[in-house]
């Protein structure tokens, strides 16, 4: 349109038309009257476009020309339309104003503030409505807006000495990305003496200082006034080209600064919001590939959690580091963690005797070489579990509800079993638990579907092979096993099913939107309380196993040793120093799960 750039268009288009002449008939003539009747009062623009669109003088025949002129005539009729006249006119306006208006003051908060106060004071009624007024969020937030611009205004006056040195060195910023830089701005940033500004820098490989990223919730963020990308020329009229020169500037800054700053060509992608469980613990203090910031030290800029927590992933654009905070933490303060894909490659590096998880290569329940053959259909899925790095797990937060199945797991001799039969006796209502099956003959006396569901080998190597099966072994040349079937009975007569399985089994339970475990880790006590649980359960008939002293420091071992290697399936862990007080506690956190909001895998949810 020619109003986009009014001067280069319209002296292109005069030139144009003076150089067709174009002698107009009668019939012309008189469309030309219907179509260029324009009004008194025309803007300069329009007059001189229409000037050169019609006749010239003293041509009276008619010429030949490469331009129809019917067009001509539209043409004319268009520059001499009330609208394109009102186009034009606001264009002058624009161009040929009076000038930018200032700011009659930059405390209208303050003022406001003060205003109130008198009004308060007042026992008027139209005071009293003022102050109502002057209090309502919509009129503070644009007196605060007000304020804002106008300061920024002013810093960017205070400076004006300074913006054609930069200008003229716009075209330092590097080609490669499309386009040469041709804006810069003027950032005012308030500050406060005690709140970093919550960003990072970084330096290019042509030497510029870009913006990598802001902290979500920071000062910056908040105030929206950079970007990520963002190339930082000077701070407060002094030029800046180095990271440190950058973090002694704005460390001399107090209550504001002012940046000069090349905007970036493109805006950062929306940043993605999720919920992850941390699967292992981080201090920022102790990470030599944190980045730096100019204000900040590491242990400001990242963010400490514990295993365990609750992390709000606010911004993954960075592969390498993402913005979180500590759901339920103190401040909700936003600070970096190391993504998936960073420390994954981080733990790569870590030599095999320092690490502990990945050492293990032992059965979880295994007390004798016969306890181990039993479980060796489980022992390959366990390696290849264990050898599994996940670091974070995605969670959503849920409403109270029951879990379907309550898992019990430990090493043997912990009581599993001696809490399972006591937990169906507290209240069979509630709770019930699995009848595994075998292809053992039925002895004398035995009834199918009592201690054992009794099926043939052949039948049970078919339903193996077809994944119907929790887990499985092999004793004495017999199969026994927990059929998923009959987990799914239980849940589905409404109550709740409790196992003490393998730990190589909590992968499939975990991932399983079905069973919805609630998985509660028995980890071993000391070596008398050890000797107790097993005395215990000697007398109830859970154990006819005479054990010795190096039994006991086994079970203590691979307890901690399960721990390490399965934790991060559990949902709570329980030291069984006393079986009554361990029952109590197992009672108490199944009742919560009806009452407190749960954090759970999205898998279940989605």
């Amino acid at each position: 349109m020619v109003v986009l750039n009014r001067e280069q268009d319209r002296a292109l288009l005069l030139q144009s038309l003076e150089a067709v002449p174009v002698a107009k008939t009668q019939q012309q003539q008189q469309q030309e009257g219907v179509y260029g009747g324009g009004q008194k009062g025309s803007s300069s623009s329009s007059s001189h476009v229409q000037e050169a669109a019609g006749p010239a003088k003293g041509q009276g025949e008619e010429t030949s020309c490469s331009l129809d002129p019917t067009d001509l005539l539209f043409l004319r009729g268009l520059m001499d339309s009330p609208i394109m006249k009102a186009l034009i006119k606001v264009q002058d306006t624009l161009e040929d104003g009076v000038g930018v208006v200032e700011p009659v003051s930059t405390g209208s908060t303050k003022l406001a503030s003060q205003l109130h106060l008198l009004c308060e004071a007042s026992t008027s009624a139209p005071s009293q409505e003022l102050a109502e007024l002057l209090q309502r969020p919509h009129l503070l937030a644009l007196l605060e807006t007000h304020d804002t611009i106008a300061e920024r205004r002013h810093a960017g006056d205070a400076t004006t000495n300074g913006v054609s040195g930069c200008h003229n060195n716009i075209t330092f910023m590097p080609e490669e990305n499309g386009h040469p830089v041709d804006t810069i701005r003027m950032v005012g940033l308030r500050k406060k003496p005690d709140e970093p500004l919550g960003l990072t820098v970084r330096e290019d490989e042509s030497g510029y200082l870009i913006i990598a990223r802001i902290m979500a919730g920071g000062s910056i963020d908040r105030q929206g006034l950079l970007h990520v990308g963002d190339a930082i020329c000077e701070v407060n009229g002094m030029e800046v080209e180095t990271l440190k020169a950058l973090h002694e500037e704005v460390a001399k800054c107090r209550d504001s600064v002012t940046l000069k700053v090349i905007p970036a060509l493109h805006d950062p992608p929306a940043a993605n919001q999720c919920y992850m469980r941390a699967l292992y613990c981080y201090d920022p203090a102790e990470d030599t590939l944190l980045p730096t910031c100019p204000t900040q030290t590491a242990t400001e800029i990242g963010l400490k959690f514990n295993k365990g927590d609750i992390l709000q992933i606010v911004d993954q654009s960075d592969p390498n580091w993402w913005q979180a905070q500590v759901v339920g933490g103190r401040g909700r303060r936003t600070g970096l963690i190391p993504s998936q894909e960073l420390e994954e490659r981080r733990k790569a590096f870590v030599r095999q005797e320092y690490d502990y998880v990945h050492k293990i290569g032992i059965c979880g329940t295994r007390i004798s070489k016969r306890k181990k053959k039993f479980m060796f259909s489980t022992k390959k899925s366990m390696d290849y579990d264990q050898a599994e790095l996940i670091l974070y797990e995605e969670v959503a937060r849920m409403p109270p509800f029951m879990r379907k199945t309550l898992v019990l797991v430990g090493t043997h001799g912990v009581g599993r079993r001696t809490l399972k039969n006591r937990i169906i006796a507290e209240d069979p209502s509630k709770f019930g638990t699995i009848i595994p099956h075998t292809s053992r003959p039925m002895r004398e006396l035995e009834e199918d579907g009592k201690a054992y569901h009794f099926t043939t080998r052949e039948a049970m190597e078919a339903d193996i092979r077809n994944h119907r099966y929790l887990e499985y072994g092999e004793l004495n040349g017999n199969l026994y096993g927990t059929k998923l079937d009959s987990i799914l009975s239980i849940i589905r007569s409404g109550k709740m099913c409790v196992l003490d399985c393998s730990p190589a089994s909590l992968k499939y339970l975990r991932s399983s939107s079905e069973m919805l475990p609630y998985v509660i880790f028995l980890a071993a006590p000391g070596m008398d309380e050890i000797k107790n649980l097993y005395n215990i359960g000697s007398a109830f008939g859970y154990s006819s196993r005479n054990l010795t002293e190096d039994d006991f420091k086994r079970t203590m071992e691979e307890s901690a040793k399960l721990q390490r290697a399965y934790d991060k399936y559990f949902d709570l862990v329980i030291v069984n120093n006393d079986l009554n007080d361990t029952l109590n506690q197992i009672v108490e956190a199944v009742n919560r799960l009806a009452t407190e909001p749960q954090w759970v895998p999205v898998t279940w949810v989605y």
